[in-house]
């Protein structure tokens, strides 16, 4: 239908790209939309970019330019998901804790108490170690391996793109598990019992109680 409707583009953000088009316009027109899309992003992209070269980023594992989401290690089976909005970088963003109660609980009382404290003229990583009062674990000094661990059930790291997003409350423990792993678990147990799509059941490693969602 060209040139009456435009072409059909592709493109890797993490918005829609609408194109304003008229039957005379051409494709140099569709080009410099294009960049002026590029540069209402940027913003966007460098704040990706200073958490992706200066944390450890367990997933996405290669994000594309589009993803908007990122899980940053914070400590021992403790991470971050953040999920930033493209069009408001610089703005608070959804964070969401994942790891042992005692361990995420003080980061979650930390963010809301320091909500405030949220400043849009620094960067976002600078603003997040601000209000929970913590560095994170630079990939310049180490490894995954250092704070990243195997589930304690199907004793690997990723499974089916996935890597191990629950972890054991018990201090003496900590072990972590994937939750595909840990629900066919505690299902197989004949102490478990179940209330709908939550099942609760012992820890494979100290039997302390643990509870999964088959859609969490």
């Amino acid at each position: 239908q060209y040139p009456t409707e435009p072409p059909d583009c592709f493109v890797d953000f993490p918005v829609q790209f609408v194109i304003s088009w008229m039957p005379q316009n051409s494709l140099i027109d569709i080009y410099n939309q294009f960049l002026a899309a590029l540069e209402s992003l940027k913003e966007f992209w460098d704040a990706m970019d200073e958490i992706d070269g200066k944390t450890w980023v367990l997933e996405p594992e290669s994000p594309t330019r589009s993803a908007t989401t990122r899980r940053i290690a914070i400590g021992n089976n403790v991470s971050v998901n953040v999920e930033v909005d493209p069009l408001h970088p610089n703005m608070l963003p959804e964070c969401y804790f994942l790891g042992a109660d005692h361990v995420v609980n003080p980061l979650r009382i930390k963010l809301n108490n320091n909500m405030h404290l949220w400043n849009p003229e620094i960067s976002l990583l600078q603003n997040l170690k601000d209000l929970l009062e913590i560095d994170f674990p630079s990939c310049a000094v180490l490894e995954k391996s250092d704070f990243a661990k195997d589930c304690g059930i199907c004793y690997a790291y990723r499974l089916d793109g996935t890597t191990p997003d629950q972890v054991c409350d018990n201090p003496r423990c900590g072990q972590p598990f994937h939750q595909a792993c840990l629900y066919e678990w505690l299902q197989g147990l004949p102490s478990s019992r179940q209330s709908f799509n939550v099942i609760f059941g012992e820890c494979p490693y100290c039997n302390k109680v643990r509870k999964s969602n088959e859609n969490e």
